[in-house]
């Protein structure tokens, strides 16, 4: 419809010629709202300057010293060993590295089970912030597969839980204290660390703590199911700094359920990432 104009008689002379008003330039119309399904947002994930990402790393690397029993940031040559595997491995899954973030690498070597966590950068060297031992996947025993390498995401389209504490016929919390989180990695293949064959079959991977009383002196040492088991205080310390829970803030701010799972007053940092990197710095085995 047109822009409504009153009429008027016609003018005596020239100079009595009202011009009409030029149309009025309207805005665009808001897009239609619902007010029981309001528009959902997802806010961008942080993106710092390779410098302000550095400074971040060192703050993370002192809080993980000052709360994470036996933390290490490893003698050089382990450092560098740490990134040149990491990378050799995201290059072959061909996973972008697009913003800074922090990395989870775990080597399931038995010789050293431990992780270490690495500032990813787009383009800059990597740095190593430190880390601390673990257990995986143990050989030789039935059922007991072996930790798979390769690059795995803590996406939302999974949804991690916490443990209820509970004990199992041995009196072991299988997953930790009550409240411990579990990062969930999905299903996966992993070779059954019983037999000589190299037979596969799939795993739930998940990334949880372990028994505090009985199991966890013994991290250091191949001793899982499949899983990654970490000390308790560093599970705390990843769930309240988000280190790989990027995809999971941003589910949080439209999704009752990883607003319910994340903790009430975590302290997210701007280097969060959702990637966990399994290597085997004794080389990996090719199986069918």
């Amino acid at each position: 419809m047109g822009i409504a104009t009153l009429p008027f008689s016609t003018p005596a002379s020239a100079s009595d010629v009202i011009e009409p008003a030029p149309a009025a330039v309207l805005p665009p119309p808001l897009p239609a709202t619902d007010p029981e399904n309001p528009a959902i947002i997802i806010p961008p994930l942080p993106a710092l300057s390779d410098a302000a990402a550095r400074a971040e790393a060192e703050r993370l690397s002192g809080l993980m010293r000052a709360n994470v029993p036996s933390f290490s940031q490893f003698s050089p040559d382990t450092r560098a060993r740490f990134i040149t595997l990491a990378q050799a491995q995201i290059a072959q899954a061909e996973t972008p590295i697009d913003r800074a973030q922090v990395i989870m690498v775990v080597d399931r070597n038995p010789r050293v089970q431990a992780v270490c966590f690495i500032l990813a950068l787009p383009k800059g060297a990597w740095q190593v912030i430190g880390g601390t031992h673990v257990s995986t996947g143990q050989s030789g025993r039935k059922f007991y597969y072996i930790t798979p390498t390769g690059v795995f995401e803590n996406t939302v389209d999974r949804l991690g839980y916490r443990a209820e504490g509970t004990k199992n016929e041995n009196g072991i919390r299988g997953i930790g204290a009550k409240g411990m989180r579990v990062w969930d990695m999905g299903w996966q293949w992993a070779t059954k660390g019983w037999l000589d064959s190299g037979e596969r079959g799939e795993i739930r991977l998940e990334i949880h703590a372990t028994d505090p009383d009985f199991l966890e002196r013994r991290l250091g040492h191949p001793a899982s199911e499949g899983c990654i088991r970490i000390p308790a205080k560093l599970n705390v310390f990843l769930d309240h700094y988000g280190i790989l829970d990027a995809e999971y803030e941003q589910a949080a701010s439209y999704d009752i359920r990883f607003r319910a799972l994340l903790p009430k007053d975590r302290q997210p940092t701007p280097i969060a990432g959702d990637l966990v990197v399994v290597v085997d710095s004794a080389g990996e085995k090719k199986t069918a």
